[in-house]
């Protein structure tokens, strides 16, 4: 049972719990429910403020964390690295330090995943990762809530298959997600696109305990065979144009294509976490077609960041 998450950061999902996480998902459930039977505000946040600190850019991190706010009754301000005195060289820490006088959470999104642990040591308020270059929790934790809604809570007994990048933030976060909840995650990737050593340590002490597990498949045709849900994302990041050529080359055999989408089970679903470069990782006939929930998995994201707000900050 868990009694409260109140205070807690969300750098990610190893730092916490199957019951938590599903206790996360339950109240994003319920979210969901009231937002949708007309009650656009629910006041659980009255009077908060949420600092939304963005090294990199975004469209759907911050435009889902700012509405969700607001629906919770607070603010959100949104800061751009450059325009902020860390930009200018003050330490991370100093600016932790202050923004806590200020504000009652904050928000990241940022390249380095160590920026975000030095922003939560320093910070006495909530620090939530809005992605890293490490890890991306809101977003894997809102595609397995996608993922009950539309398949069930048990996801142990599905055939999750990711493809493409193993080395990918997302991956990573769906990786432990997953294991925590007791599933299983294929991945198809090629060799020296594995995922991060420090990540799968993370799974082994995490995961594994709980029933998770996890296969590395080379054959993207192989690993798709009576798949119940298939998700890719960009083979090339922000900061990583200088490899693109390379990343580009080595993963073409991965694209997601109607003829690899047909191996899957009959009911299956394609997810990408967005923005897509259509024609690299995925071809428009199944990110337009019908196995696509891509739309519903972006909304997700505002309804399970209004529970980790609404949870977190006190």
């Amino acid at each position: 049972m868990v009694s409260s998450l109140k205070g807690r950061d969300f750098l990610s999902l190893a730092d916490y719990s199957r019951e938590e996480l599903l206790f996360i998902i339950e109240t994003a459930r319920v979210l969901k429910e009231r937002f949708y039977s007309g009650e656009r505000i629910i006041p659980l946040l009255p009077g908060r403020h949420l600092a939304m600190i963005f090294e990199k850019p975004s469209t759907r991190t911050r435009i889902s964390f700012e509405t969700a706010m607001r629906e919770l009754g607070g603010d959100a301000l949104y800061l751009n690295w450059r325009d902020l005195q860390l930009g200018r060289g003050e330490t991370i820490e100093d600016t932790a330090r202050v923004l806590s006088r200020y504000v009652d959470g904050v928000m990241a999104r940022v390249y380095e995943h160590d920026k975000l642990v030095r922003l939560a040591e320093y910070s006495s308020v909530p620090v939530i990762n809005g992605l890293s270059d490490l890890l991306h929790p809101a977003q894997a934790l809102s595609d397995i809530y996608t993922i009950m809604e539309k398949k069930g809570r048990d996801i142990s007994r599905l055939r999750i298959v990711f493809i493409g990048d193993g080395r990918d933030n997302v991956l990573h976060s769906l990786l432990l997600g997953i294991g925590i909840l007791g599933g299983k995650l294929v991945i198809s990737s090629p060799k020296g696109y594995d995922p991060d050593p420090m990540v799968v340590e993370w799974f082994e002490e995490k995961a594994a305990p709980n029933g998770g597990s996890y296969e590395i498949i080379r054959d993207p045709y192989e690993a798709v065979k009576g798949a119940d849900v298939v998700y890719t994302d960009v083979w090339v990041s922000m900061g990583q144009e200088g490899v693109r050529e390379k990343k580009i080359r080595d993963l073409e055999p991965y694209r997601v294509t109607v003829e690899l989408m047909k191996l899957a089970k009959p009911g299956a679903v394609f997810m990408h976490c967005l923005p897509a470069h259509r024609g690299e990782e995925v071809v428009d006939e199944v990110i337009d077609g019908p196995w696509s929930i891509v739309w519903e998995q972006a909304e997700n994201r505002k309804h399970v960041q209004k529970a980790i707000l609404a949870l977190l900050i006190p």
